[in-house]
């Protein structure tokens, strides 16, 4: 209560103030609705002063007015942070909603009557796993969601995040990612959508239009190609020339900020091809702007703008040289600085003064994020949060679950079903064995502090379906060797009629992972192998070693690399990190309520060393003369490699069915075609089973003679499609005779006349029919 009535005083003053400082005056463009968005950008710039336009361009933060411990408001901070940081500010804090519902307003409230022009601001948080706030939904890990290929639940996920930020005043989310895992080592593989760039745009896309459908922008990120580091270390260089740019890591970025219209990016921390992203003026300018035609705004990320200084040796640093970073950055085309550095961009009125910086290159920043706020229709309804009484009809609502659990279960993988140990009987007696089973929520970064103790965990959902006898073991923690809890799971195990072994690979929330407890993926945490760690392996051994049927489940942000569990295990199920209803999903999958339809988003290598097996390798990559180490000694020798393959486990888009799927007729509405015409590609696909599935039916092309060097296969469409037990569905899907080009020797895009293969199967190695598209 005394938080609101000092607010109440505060801001009636100020709105007197403001209320007879503009009695009488004429009401400016830039408050006309009517009027075109870039009449009011260009309105209101010139009503700015440098210091308006300046504050527009650094990042604010809720703690600046809200005591983030005691709720405390501080009427100074407030006034502070809207004089020099009032373009947008972060309440990404781990504290009760009705915090941020309450500072978001207030916020809001003084920017609009208290200030002079009244520029609302941007309000931000995270949503990799939903929104970032304690009791909203908690999804599935984007690695997950790729896994489902289903576009429409990724869109329906991002109106239920637009829904759910809105409620609280937050307008402005980070994500998706345009990033590609194609370096399996790194930590953040977890929050990508995944190895191949069409599959990645597409669901990010569908992220963003559902997001911004509820009027919260996105912010895709990290622009650009930034998931490849050397040694897959965070933050690393990212070596690569301007085709393979061009090629493989700008098409999912592009389709998400131009095809979906985000409203803003975030900038990479990383260097490709030795210049800092934050800096690079031929991506950030001469791509972004000038030939995609982006007219929204771009920011660093947290801190990232201090290491062009101590980071990248560019400029001196302790102390930060905080001219030399905004003349490098803000002129590339990085138009915001987010916090967590030295907030070098308040440099920039005396840089204007000086000379150094010509007033045209922040007025072309600030027009950016303003047309942004324009098109947003923030300066008439700047506030759209709703009273707590109304927060439980928005925020984790009985519609939200239940989606979660849905693309939770199309994203499930099942890679083994030996003997067709699945689907289990709902009487039998079940051992649920191992440290991913019970006790927590393995879920990955990004959620809020203490997440993990919310949710349903896999025994907790095969509890609830089974109507048999289900006992648990842990039998190891997940960051030990020690093995003393084995004797316990291998006794439940001997005593049942099949085990389910929970094992993986684990993060930590928003809290504990910055804080420096264990983990082995996450942003910052990277790893050199793919192994199950400590005790875990050896547990998976010895319960299959019990005889008993053993179906394994990876519960993991990664790829791992135990392919004698492939063989031994009776079946094996891919789990990336779930959503709160994680446990529910899966025992609608091991009992068979649910069909598995996922498909791996990026595939699994046999080990570390053989990394990467991305399937879109340059023609020319991947060998095909492998060896063998088999389990008893016997060495089988080749020479790509010597004792292993350079071939995936599994291969992306991998993935199996309760159910079994042919194809037949393939058709292609037209077979010469020119580089403008779009065609479409039909085929039949019968599902041969006595179970209704779904299939996703998967759509290549091979560019059979090129001039360079291009990708051995692409990706060109995708359709996921549920048939009916013994029935047949002719599926339709369009490919633009325009997406068949590459970049020629003089860096051109053009579509080469000639013959493509086009391919559909149910894998990208699984490839069951193909034709043949001529270009005149």
């Amino acid at each position: 209560m005394k938080f609101h009535s000092s607010l109440a005083g505060f801001l009636v003053f100020g709105a007197a103030l403001a209320q007879n400082a503009t009695q009488n005056a004429t009401t400016p463009l830039y408050k006309n609705p009517k009027a075109s968005v870039d009449d009011r950008v260009a309105d209101l710039l010139k009503r700015m002063t440098i210091q308006d336009k300046t504050s527009q361009l650094i990042q604010g933060d809720i703690s600046n007015w809200i005591n983030t411990t005691t709720n405390a408001f501080n009427a100074s901070g407030l006034v502070w942070n809207m004089a020099t940081r009032a373009g947008q500010f972060y309440v990404g804090y781990p504290v009760p909603q009705q915090w941020i519902n309450d500072g978001v307003k207030t916020a809001q409230d003084y920017l609009m009557h208290n200030t002079t022009l009244g520029i609302p601001a941007l309000v931000q948080s995270e949503g990799i796993h939903g929104f970032l706030i304690g009791n909203a939904t908690i999804f599935n890990s984007p690695i997950a969601q790729a896994c489902s290929w289903n576009p429409t639940l990724v869109k329906k996920m991002g109106a239920a995040i637009a829904q759910e930020a809105l409620a609280l005043g937050v307008n402005q989310i980070f994500a998706p990612l345009g990033d590609l895992s194609r370096e399996l080592r790194y930590g953040r593989v977890e929050e990508t959508y995944g190895e191949d760039g069409f599959l990645a745009g597409e669901m990010a896309y569908s992220y963003v239009t559902g997001l911004q459908g509820g009027n919260v922008s996105a912010t895709i990120k990290h622009f650009a190609a930034y998931a490849t580091p050397e040694q897959g270390l965070n933050t690393g260089p990212v070596h690569g020339g301007e085709r393979e740019l061009r090629t493989t890591y700008l098409p999912p970025y592009k389709r998400a900020i131009i095809d979906g219209g985000a409203y803003s990016i975030m900038t990479a921390y990383s260097s490709y091809d030795g210049v800092p992203l934050i800096a690079n003026y031929h991506i950030l300018t001469e791509i972004l702007r000038d030939e995609w035609g982006y007219k929204y705004w771009t920011t660093s990320d947290a801190g990232a703008t201090d290491r062009l200084c101590y980071g990248f040796k560019m400029c001196k640093s302790n102390p930060t040289d905080h001219e030399a970073v905004t003349l490098y950055a803000l002129p590339a085309g990085n138009d915001v600085e987010m916090g967590g550095g030295t907030y070098c961009f308040e440099t920039i009125p005396a840089l204007v003064e000086a000379g150094k910086l010509n007033i045209s290159v922040v007025d072309t920043a600030v027009s950016r994020l303003l047309r942004a706020k324009f098109a947003m229709g923030l300066f008439e309804n700047p506030y759209l949060g709703v009273p707590a009484s109304e927060a439980p009809s928005k925020i984790h609502t009985p519609e939200t679950i239940a989606l979660a659990r849905e693309l939770d279960g199309e994203s499930i993988v099942l890679l083994e079903n030996h003997n067709q140990t699945l689907p289990l009987s709902k009487s039998a007696k079940i051992a649920v064995i191992g440290p991913m089973a019970y006790g927590y929520m393995n879920y990955g970064d990004y959620v809020v502090n203490a997440s993990q103790y919310r949710g349903v965990t896999p025994l907790d959902g095969i509890k609830a379906a089974s109507k048999g006898v289900v006992t648990y073991a842990q039998g190891c923690e997940r960051w030990s060797n020690d093995q003393s809890g084995f004797a316990e799971a291998i006794s439940i195990a001997q005593d049942a009629d099949v085990a389910v072994v929970v094992v993986g690979t684990w993060s930590r929330d928003q809290t504990q992972l910055w804080a420096g407890f264990n983990a082995t993926t996450g942003e910052h945490i990277d790893i050199s192998s793919l192994n199950l760690v400590g005790a875990m392996p050896h547990l998976v051994a010895a319960i299959i070693n019990t005889g008993k049927p053993t179906i394994v489940v990876f519960s993991s942000g990664k790829p791992i690399t135990e392919a004698w569990i492939s063989s031994n295990a009776s079946a094996l199920v891919q789990q990336f990190y779930p959503s709160e209803e994680g446990g529910n999903a899966l025992a609608d999958i091991l009992f068979g309520d649910v069909n598995p339809s996922g498909k791996l988003s990026v595939g699994f290598p046999y080990d570390v060393g053989t990394t990467p097996v991305y399937y879109d390798y340059l023609n020319t990559g991947r060998g095909s003369s492998p060896g063998h180490a088999y389990p008893n000694g016997t060495l089988v020798f080749g020479s790509e490699y010597v004792l292993n393959s350079p071939m995936p486990l599994y291969e992306f888009g991998y993935g199996k069915s309760y159910s079994t799927f042919s194809y037949s007729d393939l058709k292609l509405s037209k077979t010469n075609v020119s580089a403008t015409d779009q065609i479409t590609v039909s085929v039949d696909v019968q599902n041969n089973s006595t179970r209704d599935g779904a299939e996703v039916v998967q759509l290549y092309v091979k560019d059979l003679i090129a001039s360079v060097a291009v990708p051995n296969l692409q990706l060109k469409g995708f359709s996921k499609v549920m048939i009916e037990a013994g029935k047949t569905e002719t599926v339709e899907i369009p490919l633009n005779v325009a997406d068949l080009g590459l970049w020629n020797i003089r860096m051109q895009y053009v579509v080469e006349p000639g013959d493509f293969a086009v391919y559909v199967g149910s894998s990208s190695a699984d490839l069951r029919i193909n034709a043949t598209l001529t270009v005149g």
